[in-house]
């Protein structure tokens, strides 16, 4: 089996030109899980699959991460054949900001009758989920108050930070056999998000050079993280990722 990590958006909130930063697995080629839903996501996932995800991994509750969420009820809702069928995985914790965000508006239709949820497969977890043979890891994040944001990780395969700080006591557990690493970063740094000077403050050579970086703030950003020697994702783009490791929870 082939895996790839398609990126369809690799922005920070305000780059709109670069799309919102969301991620796809592919296994031989056929999306697996989508990860995280901004405002450009579903359109960007049609256009490229033809149809709206089967699965769907949230990061964190921010809108440029679940915005899209909502057009993603309708897709759903009105399609008896989806309806109820896409799974949404997310650490428990967010469950509530996530309610808060876009499932409490009163009536998700306006004729009544109708939970958002029951658009949707909700599945939350703690330390991870299984999905399609594969367990996939999650751990915490450092993107505003703690507790709000959590990555996701595939033994062998890749990492997704989503929205952070430089976590290397993370990448301590889930990057050391060779996954890609898909880290946020910017040029600069803030209290939110990691920039290039974190990166070779935080993590060691042989780490940062397995990484693809996103989440930066625009075209003219990405070229100078490509000059200091990065490799960017680009929307649209497709990386190679070596295959999993057999399927095994992360213990701890």
């Amino acid at each position: 089996m082939s895996y790839d990590l398609r990126f369809l958006g690799t922005g920070a909130a305000h780059a709109v030109e670069l799309g919102s930063s969301a991620v796809v697995l592919e296994r031989d080629g056929a999306p697996l899980l989508l990860v995280d839903c901004g405002p450009d996501t579903l359109d960007r996932y049609v256009a490229m699959y033809g149809a709206p995800p089967s699965a769907l991994y949230i990061t964190h509750t921010h809108m440029d991460h679940v915005a899209g969420m909502e057009r993603l009820f309708f897709r759903l809702w009105f399609d008896e054949a989806l309806r109820g069928r896409t799974k949404v995985f997310l650490h428990a914790a967010l469950l509530p900001w996530l309610q808060g965000r876009v499932a409490d508006y009163p009536g998700a239709l306006a004729e009544g009758g109708v939970n958002y949820w029951e658009a949707f497969h909700l599945v939350p977890s703690t330390r991870g989920f299984w999905h399609e043979g594969l367990w996939f890891d999650i751990f915490p994040t450092r993107h505003h108050v703690q507790g709000t944001s959590f990555g996701l990780a595939l033994r062998g395969s890749f990492v997704f930070t989503g929205d952070t700080r430089p976590v290397p006591e993370a990448l301590a557990i889930h990057a050391v056999s060779g996954e890609v690493v898909a880290h946020d970063c910017g040029v600069v740094g803030n209290p939110s998000h990691t920039g290039v000077d974190d990166l070779e403050r935080e993590y060691p050579g042989e780490v940062r050079g397995r990484m693809a970086l996103y989440h930066y703030g625009s075209v003219a950003d990405g070229e100078t993280l490509e000059g200091r020697g990065y490799r960017i994702a680009r929307p649209g783009e497709s990386l190679a990722l070596p295959e999993p490791e057999p399927a095994r929870p992360t213990a701890g």
